[in-house]
C-alpha cells in the first residue's frame, strides 16, 4: 500500500510519501515547506489572509505530487495553529473545496500519542526517556520508557506563540529571557513534578529545532553523520551546551550565517534554545539524542 501523510504544522507543512510492505515503510519522497501559518497573530487565535493563502497553495502543491505517486491513502492531521484559530475550521473546509484533501485537526493529547509513536519507531528509547517536540504552536512532552508510554502533555509554549509574545530585541535581551522562563516555569510545573518521580536519563528530541541543532554542531565539528538518512543522532553534551549558548548571545544576522541554519529556524531556536535548556537543567537531564522520527511517522506507524 502506497499511503501520503501530511503534518501542517505551525510553522512548516510537511508531506512524506511511503510505500508500506510488512512492518517496515520505504519511504520515496519526503519535502517540507515553511508556511508559517502562525504567523503575525497566531496569540490572536487568528490564521491571517496571507498564511491561509500559502497553507491552501502550499496543499495544493502537495496533492499534485500525491497524484504523481499514484497514492492509495492519505492522511492529514493539523496541529496548534489549525487546531487553536478561531478560523482553523475555515482552512480546513477551504483546503477541501481546493485539493479534496481532508484534514483531521487532532488534539495536543493525540499529537502527544503521535510522537511517541514515531520515535519509538526509530529505536530511540532504550532507558527512561523524556521526549521532547517543539512545534510553533505547542509543545510535546512524553515521558516513557521501552515498554511503555507512561505520561504525556502538550502545552501551548510553542517557539512561534513565545517569540511573538516575547521576542523584540537583537540579540534576545535578558529580561525576554527571563520573562519567557517565568512563563514557562509556572506552565511546566506538572512535567517537572513528574520528572522528580520517575527520573529521566536523557530527552528525546523530536525532529524540527533538534535537527537544526544538530546540523550546526555536525557543521562546526566537522561530524560523519548525516540527519537527512538516520533515525537517530546522540549529542556531544558540551557541543549542544556550547552550541545553545552561542545562538542565545548572537544577532539575527549571526544566526542566519551559521552553516547548518536554515532561515526558518534563524530566530526560533533562540527560544527552543531556552526552553531545552531550562527543561535540561530542572530536569536534572545531562543527555540528548534527536530522533529525525516524530509526528509523521506516528501517523505511518499507525497504517502498518
Amino acid at each position: 500500500m502506497r499511503v501520503a501523510v501530511i503534518d501542517l504544522g505551525t510553522n512548516t507543512f510537511h508531506l512524506l510519501i511511503a510505500e508500506i510492505t510488512g512492518n517496515q515503510p520505504e519511504i520515496l519522497y519526503k519535502t517540507n515547506v515553511p508556511v508559517k501559518l502562525g504567523e503575525g497573530r497566531i496569540n490572536d487565535n487568528i490564521i491571517i489572509p496571507e498564511a491561509f493563502e500559502r497553507g491552501v497553495n502550499c496543499l495544493e502543491a502537495f496533492n499534485h505530487t500525491i497524484a504523481e505517486y499514484q497514492v492509495n491513502e492519505v492522511r492529514a492531521t493539523a496541529t496548534s495553529a489549525v487546531r487553536s484559530a478561531e478560523n482553523g475550521q475555515d482552512f480546513v473546509h477551504a483546503v477541501k473545496e481546493r485539493t479534496g484533501i481532508s484534514i483531521e485537526t487532532i488534539s495536543g493529547d493525540e499529537e502527544a500519542e503521535l510522537i511517541y509513536q514515531g520515535v519509538k519507531l526509530s529505536g530511540a528509547i532504550t532507558e527512561v526517556s523524556l521526549i521532547m517536540d517543539i512545534g510553533g504552536g505547542s509543545v510535546e512532552f512524553i515521558l516513557c520508557d521501552p515498554e511503555e508510554l507512561i505520561w504525556k502533555k502538550s502545552y501551548n509554549i510553542g517557539a512561534a506563540r513565545l517569540m511573538q509574545q516575547f521576542f523584540k530585541s537583537d540579540p534576545i535581551a535578558d529580561e525576554e529571557k527571563n520573562a519567557i522562563l517565568f512563563h514557562i516555569q509556572n506552565q511546566l510545573a506538572d512535567l517537572f513534578e513528574i520528572c522528580e518521580k520517575y527520573h529521566p536519563e536523557i530527552l528525546i528530541g523530536s525532529a524540527g529545532a533538534f535537527e537544526t541543532f544538530a546540523e550546526l554542531i555536525i557543521r562546526k565539528n566537522n561530524l560523519k553523520a548525516d540527519i537527512k538518512t538516520a533515525k537517530t543522532f546522540a549529542f556531544n553534551f558540551d557541543n549542544y551546551i556550547e552550541t545553545s549558548i552561542k545562538l542565545l548571545n548572537a544577532t539575527h544576522n549571526e544566526r542566519a550565517e551559521m552553516p547548518g541554519m536554515i532561515p526558518l529556524r534563524i530566530d526560533m531556536i533562540v527560544i527552543a534554545a531556552l526552553i531545552t535548556n531550562y527543561v535540561l537543567g530542572r530536569c536534572k537531564i545531562n543527555r540528548l539524542m534527536l530522533s529525525t522520527y516524530d509526528l509523521k511517522m506516528g501517523v505511518l506507524a499507525g497504517l502498518m
